[in-house]
């Protein structure tokens, strides 16, 4: 822990608990009255101590020895009688020091800042402190900061400060009597004078103003100060002559009166060329009818802020004046489009601020963005207007015309819903933040900066023609992703802050993101998933997304080539086993068993079906058939080619011919192997055999045929031919009487139902 912050506890002590290693401690705001030896012993590291607004009357003067590594301290605001020196001896690194409001009214009677070597920032004086010696600034040679609170001092010893060899910025709370030789002292040691707390209202409280025509002071300041018109008038006068002074300013200050004071000016080459006005109060500004008298004065000046003071009209004359001002600041005023174009001599012939650069009309009444660039159109040299947070966006915005230099525009928060058409293809940097843009397709070729953040936009804004585009800001808008197809619009972007957008975490997008981060500003702390739920609220480098997520088409690709080599593997399995031909087989079959098991004897009306192969049938049909039909007795067989029903499915016909026989003759031969029909024949007369326990299959081996080399597929064929007796043709001819003798004796029933 490097800082402990104990403010507002209602501490009575300091803490003797705390870390020892500590570097900064905060006890303001407590009640802690006293500091012993002690009670900063151990916090030998501190390098920053408040202890401002306590109740502290007592500091031991060994309080601080042991913080010798201090650098600030805060005992502002406390109940301090007296200051002593003792306290600061051995702080050779202390830089801040603040004593302002307590109730010593001296530094004492020895050199009080003398042991501080580093010390920059001197703050010291209260409502009750009354004197400043000559040597309570002895050893102090050079401040960056002087704050004195010496509204009630009684007595000064001129040349006091003037030992300070240099002051950065020296900050005046005192009485006027007293003014003239502070300010002597401070002539010739002082860049930047401050007087605060004081009321100018004679012209003659002015007048040690006039000491500053020969000095180092560059920026002249009046911060919660009155003026008077008399007083303001004098102040014009001096301000004149000066020879050194650069900027003027007034701050928090009052102005009374009219503006009926009327300066005596020369002719003078003043060096003033900044005048500087923050909240500066008029009770009577609509009384206010001429500046004439004041025209002398600003034309040299460059410089002119004129902040929160109810402005609402600049004359045209009073604008025509300032000849050599390039910066003009009239943010948080009161000027409508009205008073602008008469500010701007708009309705005059134009002539307004001739050589003004950055004109800042920001946080006013306008509200017709055509209106104020047509007012601001002629005005030659401007390259940077501020048009910010006024109220244009309830307004349809037509053409506009602006001046031909710009280069600048600021037109954020102004509640703009469309803006592409009323944009100067002369632009370098624009800001549109802060408004209700849906979409951007401005045709701004010049372009090198775009500010478009705290829109509606959904995605970058690739329609706009921005081919010159280095610096992209889009923040806080409504973008969901964006990918090198966008950023092809933008060949010269080198920067692109898009955070704080709700990022739909894609696999593509998480990828690209993480390749394009040296482009993102604030990556990865402020990129962002919004969805898909998962990685909700991780960083972008950090979401871990599902690989089917990710590589989609990757594992389609592969599911399909896996189902691919599945379907081959099956299609050569059904190959290699003979998968169709046994699902073809198998609805034969359910279809036979669908019909009845077995017909009548009226119905069976052939001896035998003869089942055999096609190239087998010059046998058949020449030798067999007739050998049987025309034997005696005749026999009747069937066989496809005349005993077929024409038009009839023939699986129905091998069936019903297979039904309508006594007995079924297979013809066995290597072609019978290779028929499909026959396959089919053979499996349903093992089906009858089996299911009607008949012996109505006889087989006739037409050629010789091994066993083995029936295919196994065959099955039925090779079962039948292991349990059953088979007849086979006999090669010699003297032998064929017997075989066909045996054949009609197998094939004749015992009993004849006809004769």
């Amino acid at each position: 822990m490097d800082f402990c912050d104990c403010s507002s506890r209602r501490l009575t002590s300091i803490p003797s608990t705390l870390p020892r290693q500590i570097k900064g401690l905060d006890l303001s705001k407590n009640l802690i009255q006293a500091i012993s030896d002690d009670n900063l012993k151990r916090y030998e590291n501190l390098r920053v101590l408040r202890l401002h607004q306590n109740e502290i009357h007592s500091i031991s003067n060994i309080a601080f020895k042991s913080l010798q590594n201090l650098e600030e301290m805060d005992l502002s605001y406390n109940k301090l009688p007296s200051l002593s020196p003792a306290w600061f001896g051995g702080l050779h690194k202390l830089r801040h020091l603040n004593l302002l409001g307590n109730h010593y009214t001296s530094l004492g009677e020895k050199p009080m800042f003398s042991n501080l070597p580093s010390l920059r920032n001197l703050k010291l004086g209260n409502l009750d402190f009354m004197a400043l010696y000559e040597q309570d600034f002895d050893g102090v040679l050079s401040l960056d900061e002087l704050y004195l609170n010496i509204s009630q001092l009684r007595l000064y010893a001129k040349g006091t400060i003037h030992s300070i060899q240099h002051i950065e910025h020296v900050t005046l709370a005192s009485n006027l009597t007293l003014l003239p030789d502070l300010i002597s002292d401070l002539t010739h040691s002082a860049t930047w004078l401050e007087i605060k707390s004081t009321s100018f209202r004679k012209s003659q409280d002015s007048e040690a103003l006039a000491l500053l025509n020969d000095t180092t002071v560059k920026t002249l300041m009046y911060k919660d100060c009155l003026l008077t018109d008399s007083s303001a008038a004098r102040l014009i006068e001096i301000i004149n002559t000066y020879k050194n002074v650069t900027t003027l300013a007034l701050e928090d200050s009052e102005l009374l009166g009219t503006g009926s004071g009327v300066p005596f000016l020369k002719n003078e080459n003043s060096s003033l060329s900044t005048i500087i006005v923050k909240n500066l109060y008029i009770p009577n500004f609509f009384l206010f009818t001429d500046f004439h008298f004041i025209y002398q004065v600003v034309r040299a000046i460059r410089s002119v802020t004129c902040i929160g003071s109810k402005v609402f009209l600049m004359p045209c004359s009073f604008s025509r004046s300032f000849k050599m001002m390039e910066y003009l600041d009239l943010s948080e005023n009161v000027l409508t489009d009205l008073f602008l174009e008469s500010s701007a001599c708009y309705l005059e012939g134009y002539g307004a601020w001739p050589s003004v650069r950055t004109l800042n009309v920001s946080r006013n009444l306008l509200t017709s963005l055509s209106r104020v660039s047509k007012a601001l159109s002629k005005v030659p040299s401007l390259i940077f207007i501020d048009l910010s947070q006024n109220m244009f966006g309830d307004t349809t915005i037509s053409s506009c015309i602006w001046p031909e230099n710009l280069k600048h525009l600021n037109i954020s928060d102004c509640k703009l819903k469309m803006i592409d058409n009323c944009l100067p293809v002369t632009l370098e940097i624009l800001d549109i933040s802060g408004n209700h843009l849906e979409e951007f397709t401005a045709n701004l070729p010049n372009l090198k900066e775009l500010y478009i953040s705290n829109n509606r936009l959904t995605m970058l804004p690739v329609k706009a023609n921005l081919p010159s585009l280095t610096l992209l800001i889009i923040r806080k808008n409504i973008i969901s992703d964006f990918f090198k197809s966008d950023l092809i619009n933008f060949q010269n972007l080198t920067k692109l802050d898009a955070t704080d957008n709700n990022y739909f975490c894609s696999c593509q997008f998480v990828d690209f993101a993480a390749q394009h981060n040296k482009l993102l500003l604030g990556w990865p702390e402020n990129y962002i998933c919004d969805s898909p739920p998962s990685v909700r609220g991780n960083q972008i480098k950090d979401a871990h997304l599902p690989i089917l997520m990710c590589h989609r088409t990757l594992v389609v690709t592969l599911s399909c080539i896996l189902a691919i080599l599945v379907i081959a593997i099956i299609v050569v399995l059904c190959h290699c086993l003979h998968c169709i031909w046994y699902a073809k087989m198998t609805w034969a079959w359910l279809k036979a068993k669908r019909k009845p098991l077995k017909v009548s004897e009226k119905e069976i009306c052939f001896d035998a079906f003869i089942s055999y192969s096609e190239r087998d049938s010059e046998w058949v049909e020449n030798m067999m058939v007739p050998q049987l039909e025309n034997g005696n007795p005749p026999l009747k067989v069937c066989i496809h080619k005349r005993d077929f029903v024409p038009g009839k499915w023939i699986i129905d016909n091998i069936i019903d011919a297979m039904e309508r026989s006594h007995k079924t003759l297979f013809i066995l031969s290597e072609h019978f192997v290779q028929s499909e029909w026959c396959k089919y024949e053979l499996e349903f007369s093992h089906f009858r055999l089996f299911d009607e326990s008949n012996d109505s299959a006889i087989l006739v081996l037409l050629e010789p045929i091994e066993k083995s080399t029936v295919p196994k597929r065959f099955c039925k064929l090779r079962k039948l031919m292991n349990t059953k007796t088979y007849i086979e043709w006999p090669s010699e001819e003297e032998e064929q009487h017997v075989f066909w003798a045996n054949l009609k004796a197998a094939v004749q029933l015992e009993e004849y139902p006809e004769a």
